[in-house]
């Protein structure tokens, strides 16, 4: 058989499939639950028309969460690593997730749209989409899922569609600000994720909140708690690609290895993902920010230059949250800026006329305060000796 004649067979089957789960009367839970049985069938066949062979692609669906906002319906994994997710809507929904208008498909597409690679259907729709830019164009069956049984047929792009989605591998990000980007739409999509969670009284994340309340912040409410817990676990991920640890490794794994080379936030990291309420609940973001930052390469971000890190966090703030950077002040000082400032305060400390310092900066009586020294720049950019530094 060819691989036309499959394709068009899989489709047939599909159409026979779904026309008769959604006609059952006796079927419970809403359209899009029947849909996945079929849909199941469909995208293992795709897969091996894709030249995958049967069984190295497997579909983690999640049980009937219709009310959650932040979780699509399969998680989607290839010879056991992550590639990508599938959101299944009801039939006549579309796929189309920038045109929906009821609340909880808005807000959804909101959450889900920080994901590397997206696919979404209706069953009679499938679009392709990664970080919220749709790929190609919305393809629609010829037919009816509802209606149109055995002679459902494909359109022409549909098997390409899958065969993108199948092999998407992340794209590693080439320096500081790309690497800023992504790792902020990840931290979105887990904050999101542990505010949903806790609305539900997730015991995990109720218990380790509770805890943060008590040893840490006593006044914050849990969209604060989200927020810090998503933004610790993001840069604890990164710190342990900065010391070369393998996310690949399960996040345990992950966070012993950290612990090597970086005691405290290696403990921190273990912390704060050891739940396996937390885990199971949260794999959808913590899966994909593991897969995505393990392919960050740090001496490419860096280029050799030291302080490529010193503006990670601006950069980082504008696309995770622009209403927190700005409540927070997390604006940096131009290197050029810097610059001047050391150079002009180092020469006025050594004119004799004024401070007759003759070592300027790296005197030892002189001191720098800081107030709001965040990644210290000024501290930094001093390379004639060691100063005082108050922040």
């Amino acid at each position: 058989m060819s691989k036309d004649q499959s394709l068009s067979a899989a489709i047939s089957t599909f159409g026979v499939a779904t026309k008769r789960k959604l006609a059952n009367s006796a079927a419970s839970g809403a359209p899009e639950d029947q849909l996945r049985a079929p849909l199941e069938s469909l995208v293992a066949e795709l897969a091996e028309l894709s030249g995958h062979t049967r069984g190295q692609l497997s579909l983690v669906g999640e049980t009937t969460l219709a009310h959650l906002s932040t979780r699509p319906d399969y998680a989607v994994t290839l010879r056991n690593a992550l590639i990508g997710f599938i959101e299944v809507k009801s039939p006549g929904t579309g796929a189309d997730p920038r045109r929906f208008t009821d609340e909880h498909n808005k807000k959804q597409w909101g959450n889900l749209k920080c994901l590397p690679n997206l696919v979404y259907t209706d069953g009679n729709s499938f679009s392709l989409w990664r970080d919220g830019v749709l790929q190609g164009s919305i393809l629609r069956l010829e037919g009816d899922v509802e209606s149109s049984g055995a002679s459902l047929a494909a359109p022409p792009g549909l098997e390409a569609l899958f065969t993108d989605f199948f092999a998407w591998q992340p794209i590693p990000p080439r320096n500081a600000k790309q690497l800023a980007q992504v790792s902020a739409r990840l931290c979105r999509l887990l904050r999101e994720e542990v505010a949903k969670e806790l609305e539900r009284n997730n015991p995990g994340l109720t218990s380790l909140a509770k805890e943060w309340r008590a040893l840490l912040f006593p006044e914050a409410d849990n969209e604060q708690f989200a927020d810090g817990y998503a933004q610790a676990v993001t840069f604890g991920l990164l710190v342990a690609r900065v010391r070369d640890v393998d996310l690949s490794l399960d996040l345990d794994k992950a966070a012993n290895e950290l612990r090597k080379s970086s005691t405290l936030i290696g403990t921190a990291l273990r912390l704060l993902v050891d739940d396996d309420n937390i885990k199971k609940a949260l794999h959808t973001s913590l899966d994909t920010l593991r897969r995505v930052l393990n392919e960050v390469d740090w001496p490419t971000i860096t280029k050799g230059n030291p302080e490529a890190w010193l503006y990670i966090y601006e950069d980082f703030l504008e696309v995770y949250d622009n209403k927190l950077r700005k409540k927070t002040g997390s604006y940096y000082t131009p290197p050029e800026v810097v610059n001047a400032m050391v150079r002009l305060t180092d020469e006025a400390l050594r004119d004799p006329a004024l401070f007759n310092r003759r070592e300027g900066l790296a005197a030892p009586t002189v001191t720098i305060c800081d107030p709001a020294v965040g990644t210290g720049p000024l501290l930094s950019d001093n390379a004639k000796g060691t100063i005082q530094y108050r922040c």
